[in-house]
């Protein structure tokens, strides 16, 4: 069904000059036809143009709720295509469908202007399919999976884990533009994260390792807060990410590590708290990276799985008696967090702790946030070392 304007688009109803479409138009066929990561491509190519806020935002939606809805896009358009057409005429026809059902914005203002910001030899298809889309009116979606712009295996496990209404609210709210939280320092850190940081129980001089760290919200919260962290990741380009956070926010009682959490360069049996806020599949912030739900398969999940034991396994080890191991993903899949949190608590050196307040739901032994307008998915476990 078509959707009001949202934000992105001008506040006059008019459209924005050619040259924000143009810029969404290039940056659409290198995410789409280069493999590039839509929330890279979009910076790199805003910092060179010479638009306004106003027009930065509209081709920041543009880019953004194309790639989210590429598959709903496409079968309005394929009921119009008689061949496969080339990857810029395809950008250029869903970027032009994209303003015509999703925005509202008036067909003669989407056609026109995305005609005009297509390469010339693709324009008359353009113009054509277009004006075809905008006279059909709203489409009559032949599933779940087409209506929401996801592939089929993430509707059917979401549906199967958390139950189907659950699931397609889930999926919805994630279509919509990721809102920006500051904390009080200034960093940009979603709520859903910070509400991780504020239930581990943390008192100042506590020793905190952080395992998989960058690019380092959760590990500066707790540094505010007193403790010593040792900030953890495999990767010495995200590590180079840690440190300038903990120097942006002067966290000076925290250390950056390039180390694997899986083999932490660390004393066992001596810290009080572990981290793991562990790689997963990220199902509950695809509204953050629109192009993740196209990249991200099924069959990547039992491997994430056996990376969520180890890392948790090895957490177990650093961990004095009474303290504390806290398990936190960005996803919403049973086999990444009722599952791995199972057999966490399996351990007879580990007593499951009580979910935190609300707004934490419960799930099995922890609980979780399920994405709404404010906040991302998150899946949160903690335990006592007895």
């Amino acid at each position: 069904m078509s959707r009001p304007a949202r934000t992105g688009r001008p506040a006059s109803g008019r459209p924005a000059v050619t040259g924000a479409r143009r810029l969404a138009l290039d940056v659409l066929v290198r995410v789409d036809a280069g493999g590039a990561y839509a929330n890279v491509a979009l910076p790199a190519a805003l910092k060179k143009a010479d638009l306004d806020e106003r027009d930065r935002a509209f081709a920041t939606e543009l880019v953004y709720g194309v790639t989210r809805r590429r598959r709903a896009l496409d079968w309005v358009l394929d009921a119009f295509l008689v061949a496969p057409p080339p990857a810029p005429a395809r950008a250029a026809l869903r970027m032009g469908a994209y303003q015509i059902i999703e925005l509202g914005t008036p067909a003669y203002a989407a056609v026109s202007a995305t005609v005009s910001a297509a390469s010339r030899k693709h324009r008359a298809l353009v113009n054509a399919v277009l004006r075809r889309v905008a006279d059909a009116g709203a489409p009559d979606w032949p599933d779940d999976p087409t209506r929401l712009s996801y592939p089929d295996w993430i509707v059917d496990t979401l549906s199967d884990d958390l139950g189907r209404s659950t699931a397609l609210a889930a999926l919805e709210s994630m279509n919509n533009p990721a809102p920006v939280h500051r904390r009080d320092d200034g960093y940009v850190q979603d709520l859903s994260s910070q509400l991780v940081t504020d239930a581990i129980e943390v008192r100042a001089g506590d020793l905190v390792a952080d395992l998989c760290a960058a690019p380092g919200g959760k590990a500066t919260g707790l540094a505010a807060r007193g403790a010593t962290v040792i900030a953890c990741d495999s990767h010495r380009g995200r590590a180079g990410l840690l440190e300038a956070n903990r120097g942006a926010l002067g966290a000076a009682s925290m250390t950056v590590v390039a180390a694997d959490g899986r083999h932490p360069p660390l004393r066992r049996g001596r810290v009080d708290v572990v981290l793991v806020d562990a790689p997963c599949s990220g199902l509950g912030t695809l509204r953050r990276r629109p192009d993740a739900r196209w990249r991200i398969e099924r069959s990547a999940i039992p491997r994430l799985v056996e990376l969520q034991r180890s890392l948790l396994d090895a957490a177990t080890g650093l961990l004095r008696p009474g303290g504390q191991l806290v398990y936190s993903v960005c996803t919403l899949t049973a086999a990444e967090t009722l599952e791995v949190a199972a057999e966490v608590s399996a351990d007879a050196r580990l007593e499951p702790l009580p979910r935190p307040p609300s707004p934490w739901q419960s799930h099995g032994c922890g609980a979780m946030l399920l994405p709404d307008a404010d906040r991302d998915g998150m899946a949160l476990f903690r335990w006592r070392r007895t």
